[in-house]
Order: structure tokens, then C-alpha cells, then sequence
């Protein structure tokens, strides 16, 4: 039986991927800070009062004990808005230590954890690549998902050694609490496109940039 971790899984996308893995069988571990109903309807493994902007993010490593991990999922993020006439900067800090530290203090504790095979999927936004912003604002998001990006790019060559690959995941404009229901796509439909490039991941394409619909996205 193979084993996924899903980081922010309580709602949205993260109840939705920990609920494929759950489907497929998968002993499924969701991390959260608190537990909605709809998560502990799924009967899987639940890790509450887990908060990634924490040094020891709740200690989860500790926690999980001698647990390998073939899937690792970092979905948690937080979506502010910005602009240049209204620049809030603690919103932005907060933004850049949720969205970007987060998930780079998460894999760098729980690295231990990951067998070798095992593949990293990093959600991430397609605000955070440069060549694709048009329209600006948003500032701390999409400073913190190009940091994010970086740290990507950064941990698929640390962790090719151990046979670990990295993929980060654009879902595309989904209907989520984040967006205020906004979206053109349901956090179900978003969900299984990010597993299935998760599916798809291997060391060769480690490292990459991709839209949860399959296509490679711009830097």
C-alpha cells in the first residue's frame, strides 16, 4: 500500500486530492490545522493542528514516526491582494511565509520520511510566473508563488540523489474559498488533473512547471 501526505487538506483542492488517493486505496495522511467534517468523512489519517508558518510545522515529523511516504502534496496557501497604491507589506510577509517558506520548511522536515521513488507535488500558481503577468498587483502572492517556484526548481535538484522528484502544480482558477467561489473549474476536476501529473512524475521531468491540464507553463 503506498502512502500520501497531503498538506491543507481540510477543504478545496487538498480534501479533493486526499480524497483520490483514498479512492485509490492509498493510506492517506491529511495534515491540516483543524479538521472539517467533510475531511474526517473520508476515514483517513488525520494530522491536526499542523501549521507550516510554525519551525516545526506542528511537529508532523515527529509524528509520523517511522512512516515512509511515496506521495508528499503541498497544497496550503493563503491569497491576498495588494496594489501598488495600497501596499501592505505584513500582508505580503505573511503571504511569503505561508505560500513560499511553508512548503520549503514542510519537505526540508519531512525529507527523511520520503522512500526513494517518491514524488513531491508543490501546489503552486501560475501568478508566480513572470513571463505570464500582464496585469500586475497582487504582490505578495505572486512574490510568494515565484519564490515558491524557485525553491522548486531548487529541492528536484537536492533530492534527485535520494530518487525523490518535484513537480510544481498550477490547479487553474478554481472555485475555492480562496476565490470567493470564483473559477472555471471545480476543486474535484482541478484535483484530478494535479494527480494525474503527480501520476506522471518522474526524475527526468522533476523541476517542472506544469498546468494541472497537462501543458508546460512559462518561468
Amino acid at each position: 500500500m503506498s502512502t500520501a501526505l497531503i498538506i491543507g487538506a481540510n477543504r478545496g483542492i487538498g480534501l479533493e486530492i486526499a480524497r483520490i488517493y483514498a479512492d485509490r486505496g492509498a493510506r492517506v495522511i491529511a495534515a491540516c490545522r483543524t479538521a472539517s467534517p467533510a475531511l474526517k468523512a473520508l476515514g483517513v489519517d488525520i494530522e491536526a493542528d499542523v501549521d507550516v508558518t510554525d519551525d516545526d510545522i506542528g511537529g508532523l515529523p515527529g509524528r509520523l514516526g517511522d512512516t515512509r511516504l511515496d506521495v508528499l502534496v503541498h497544497n496550503a496557501g493563503i491569497l491576498r491582494n495588494e496594489t501598488l497604491g495600497a501596499l501592505d507589506l505584513d500582508s505580503i510577509r505573511r503571504q511569503l511565509e505561508v505560500n513560499a517558506l511553508g512548503p520549503l520548511k514542510t519537505v526540508a522536515a519531512l525529507r527523511g520520511h520520503l522512500a526513494p521513488g517518491a514524488r513531491v507535488g508543490l501546489v503552486t500558481s501560475r501568478m508566480g510566473s513572470i513571463e505570464d503577468n500582464t496585469s500586475g498587483g497582487r504582490y505578495g502572492y505572486r512574490m510568494s508563488k515565484a519564490a515558491l517556484n524557485m525553491a522548486g526548481v531548487s529541492l528536484a535538484r537536492d533530492l534527485r540523489p535520494a530518487g525523490v522528484a518535484v513537480a510544481l502544480l498550477h490547479p487553474g482558477f478554481v472555485q475555492t474559498d480562496m476565490t470567493g467561489g470564483a473559477g472555471d473549474v471545480g476543486p474535484a476536476e482541478a484535483a484530478r488533473g494535479l494527480v494525474a501529473r503527480i501520476d506522471a512524475l518522474n526524475l527526468e521531468s522533476s523541476g517542472g512547471f506544469w498546468h494541472a491540464k497537462g501543458q508546460r507553463l512559462p518561468w
